[in-house]
C-alpha cells in the first residue's frame, strides 16, 4: 500500500488497504480518521464492545487485526472525538447490511474481481450505435414473486434487451443507500452494491452474463453529495471529513445533503478508488456521473450570499474540475476501454472533451435542451405546432458543441410529470403515434441515445419506484406496437452507418424549412450511403411532397412510424423512387414522397451516383 499516494490525492486503489481484509489470520481492519481521540471495531467477533477491538493510529491511518473476525461478521467502527463517540459504517465496505440496518459486513474479497468476465467485455466496446435502456432495479418487473435480484434478472433482461435492440443497459445506483425512495441518489456505499439485490459477486455474475450477450454495463454512480446519517460519512471523526467544513460549500440545500470536499487529497483518493472499483472489478463499461453541474459550480442553487467565489473570484468549483480531470485520466489509464457520461445541464464548455483540449474530461453529455425542446413542441396540440417549429429546429445552434446522449431519463415521468405517453395531446392514437414519432426523431438526431424502461412499450402511469412496471400493457396491441417499432428503430440505428456518424459531415446541411406544414427534415450521410428522414407534426398525412436531396438515383423506405405492426394506420410507401433533375433546398435532385400522420418516414439511398461534397 502507497500511504502518500492516498495523502496526495492521486491513490485510486486505496480499496485494496483501506476497509476490511479477512485471511487465515483473521480480519485486518484499517480506517482513515486523522482527529479522531480513538476508534475501535467493534461487530459479532467481540460482542459489539469497543474495549476489545481497539485499533492504533499512524498517520491518521487506525489499524488492527483480529484473529476471531470472519467473513459474513458484522461490524462498525466507534469512533470517538470531542463530542463524543459515534458508531460508523466502514467508508470502504463491500457488503453492507439491509438497511434499515447499518452495520458493515466483512466480505469474501476473492469473490469481487471480475476479471475473466472482462475478458468478453471488448465485445461490446463498440459505441458507434450506443442505445440504453435506464433502469431502477427494484421496480423493473417482479420475479418470482419479488423484486428482481442480480441472479434473478439476468435472463429475463438479457432476453429482453435482445428483443429491444438495445445496446446498453444503465442501472440508476445500486449502491448502497439507505434510504430506497432516495432511487439510489442518496449514497453511503461507495464500494458496495445494495444488499436487497444481491451480493457483490452476484453483481459481477450479472455483468458478466450481460458481456457475454453482447449487452455493456453503465453504472449511474454519484460523487456529488452523500447523505447525512449518522452512521455515514457526515463529520466522521467529529468533524468535517468527507464533506467541505463551510456550508457554503459542504452543504447542499436542494438536496439536504453534505458535498464532497474535493480538494482534500484524501477524499480525491476515496472517489478515484470507488470509481476504479465498479469499472475494474465489478466490471462497468461505463459510469453516468450524476448532478455534474452542481460539483462544477459554487453557485449552484445557491442565492446571493449562499455561497463563496474561488481564488479568482469566479464561482467555477475549481478543485471539483480538477477531480474531473484526474478522474478522467485514471479511466484513460485502466487496462480496458471504459467512458465517462456526465448529467450536466448547463452552457458550460466542452464537458465531453479532454482536459488537454480544455475539457472537464468526459466522454459524453445528456443533451438536456434537446429533451426539453422536442417534448415541449410534441406535448402542444398539432393544430400550434407550426407557431413553435423554432423549439425543434434550435439544436442546430449546439448539437456539435458536445458529444451527446439525447437522454429520456426517469426524471421526466416523476414528480407529476406523468408517463411520457400521456405527456402527448389528442386521442389514443395520437398519443401512442407521436410516442413513435418522437422515437424516431431521437434516432435519426445525431448522438446517442438513452430511454427510461417503461417508455419503449407506453407505459400509462407515472413510474412509481415502489411498484413494477405496467407488463401487462403489452397484451394490447398498441402498447406491443409501439415497443416493437422502438425496436425496430433501434436495429436500423445499429445497422445504417449514416445514422451513427455524430460529426458534423454526418449531417448534411440543407436549406428546407416547413413550419407551416410542421415538417423537419435531416439527412444522414456515412461512408457513402444516404438516409433522408422526414417527420410530420401534424394529424393530417402529406402527399407528393418534394424534398431536395444530395444524391441523384433510386430511394426506397427503409422505415415508417405508421406501419399496422406498430399501431399505425398503414399509410407507407409500397414503391421506390427515383430523384429527378430540379434545384430545391440546396441540391440539384429532388424525390416526391409521402409523410404519414404524426409520422416518420426514412429514405435510403440506393445507388446509381454519387454527388455528395
Amino acid at each position: 500500500m502507497n500511504t502518500q499516494d492516498f495523502f496526495k490525492g492521486l491513490d485510486s486503489q486505496a480499496h485494496h488497504w483501506l476497509g476490511a481484509f479477512s485471511s487465515e489470520s483473521g480480519t485486518i481492519f484499517r480506517l482513515w480518521a486523522p482527529r479522531a481521540k480513538s476508534v475501535s471495531v467493534v461487530g459479532d467477533f467481540n460482542e459489539w464492545n469497543s474495549t476489545k477491538g481497539t485499533m492504533i493510529v499512524d498517520e491518521g491511518i487506525w489499524s488492527v487485526q483480529i484473529p476471531n473476525a470472519t467473513v459474513g461478521d458484522k461490524y462498525k467502527f466507534a469512533v470517538e472525538s470531542e463530542s463524543g463517540t459515534v458508531l460508523k459504517s466502514d467508508p470502504f465496505a463491500r457488503t453492507m447490511e439491509r438497511p434499515p440496518h447499518t452495520a458493515s459486513i466483512i466480505s469474501d474479497l476473492s469473490n469481487c474481481m471480475n476479471v475473466e468476465g472482462n475478458k468478453v467485455q471488448k465485445q461490446v466496446l463498440n459505441t458507434k450505435a450506443m442505445t440504453i435502456y435506464e433502469m431502477h432495479v427494484g421496480s423493473w418487473k417482479s420475479i418470482d414473486g419479488g423484486r428482481p435480484s442480480f441472479r434473478t434478472m439476468a435472463k429475463p433482461l438479457i432476453e429482453y434487451a435482445h428483443k429491444l435492440n438495445i445496446t446498453h443497459v444503465q442501472f440508476m445506483p445500486i449502491t448502497h443507500h439507505p434510504f430506497f425512495g432516495s432511487w439510489g441518489y442518496q449514497c453511503l456505499g461507495y464500494f458496495s452494491p445494495l444488499s436487497e439485490y444481491g451480493s457483490t459477486a452476484d453483481l459481477c455474475w450479472l455483468l458478466d452474463e450481460l458481456h457475454h450477450a453482447g449487452i455493456g454495463c453503465i453504472l449511474d454512480w454519484v460523487p456529488a453529495h452523500f447523505p447525512m446519517d449518522e452512521g455515514g460519512l457526515v463529520r466522521f471523526d467529529g468533524e468535517s471529513l468527507f464533506e467541505h467544513p463551510n456550508p457554503k460549500r459542504g452543504f447542499h440545500p436542494d438536496w439536504q445533503t453534505a458535498v464532497f470536499d474535493y480538494g482534500r487529497p484524501e477524499v480525491r483518493s476515496f472517489l478515484l478508488s470507488s470509481a476504479r472499483f465498479w469499472l475494474e472489478e465489478i466490471g462497468f463499461d461505463g459510469l453516468r456521473v450524476d448532478a455534474v453541474s452542481s460539483m462544477l459550480y459554487l453557485n449552484y442553487s445557491r442565492g446571493d450570499g449562499e455561497w463563496e467565489p474561488n481564488k479568482d473570484g469566479g464561482h467555477e468549483h475549481l478543485e471539483a474540475i480538477s477531480f474531473c480531470h484526474d478522474l478522467h485520466h485514471m479511466v484513460k489509464n485502466l487496462k480496458r476501454e471504459c467512458f465517462l457520461i456526465a448529467e450536466e445541464s448547463t452552457a458550460w464548455p466542452k464537458v465531453s472533451f479532454p482536459p488537454e483540449e480544455g475539457g472537464v474530461g468526459f466522454q459524453y453529455k445528456w443533451d438536456m435542451g434537446w429533451m426539453h425542446d422536442t417534448l415541449k413542441y410534441l406535448s402542444r396540440f398539432p393544430e400550434h405546432r407550426q407557431y413553435h417549429h423554432d423549439e425543434l429546429l434550435f439544436r442546430s445552434v449546439y448539437r456539435f458543441h458536445e458529444h451527446f446522449v439525447l437522454a429520456l431519463s426517469h426524471d421526466e415521468v416523476v414528480h407529476g410529470k406523468g408517463s411520457l405517453l400521456n405527456k402527448m395531446p389528442g386521442d389514443r392514437w395520437q398519443r401512442f403515434a407521436t410516442c413513435r414519432l418522437l422515437f424516431s426523431m431521437m434516432i435519426a438526431q445525431p448522438g446517442k441515445k438513452l430511454i427510461f424502461m417503461g417508455m419503449e412499450f407506453g407505459q400509462e402511469l407515472e413510474w412509481n419506484h415502489d411498484a413494477f412496471l405496467q407488463w401487462a400493457l403489452l397484451e394490447d396491441s398498441m402498447h406491443l406496437g409501439l415497443r416493437d417499432c422502438y425496436a425496430e428503430l433501434n436495429r436500423l440505428y445499429r445497422t445504417e452507418v449514416a445514422l451513427q456518424d455524430d460529426t458534423r459531415s454526418g449531417l448534411i446541411s440543407t436549406s428546407h424549412r416547413d413550419d407551416h406544414n410542421s415538417v423537419m427534415l435531416l439527412i444522414r450521410y456515412a461512408q457513402g450511403e444516404c438516409l433522408v428522414c422526414l417527420f410530420n407534426g401534424t394529424t393530417q398525412a402529406i402527399t407528393d411532397y418534394a424534398i431536395g436531396v444530395p444524391m441523384d438515383g433510386k430511394w426506397s423506405e427503409t422505415f415508417n412510424s405508421d406501419q399496422t405492426q406498430y399501431g399505425g394506420s398503414g399509410l407507407v410507401a409500397e414503391f421506390t423512387t427515383h430523384s429527378q433533375p430540379q434545384d430545391l433546398h440546396g441540391f440539384a435532385q429532388q424525390i416526391v414522397v409521402g409523410i404519414p400522420p404524426l409520422g416518420a418516414s426514412f429514405w435510403k439511398w440506393e445507388g446509381e451516383k454519387d454527388n455528395h461534397a
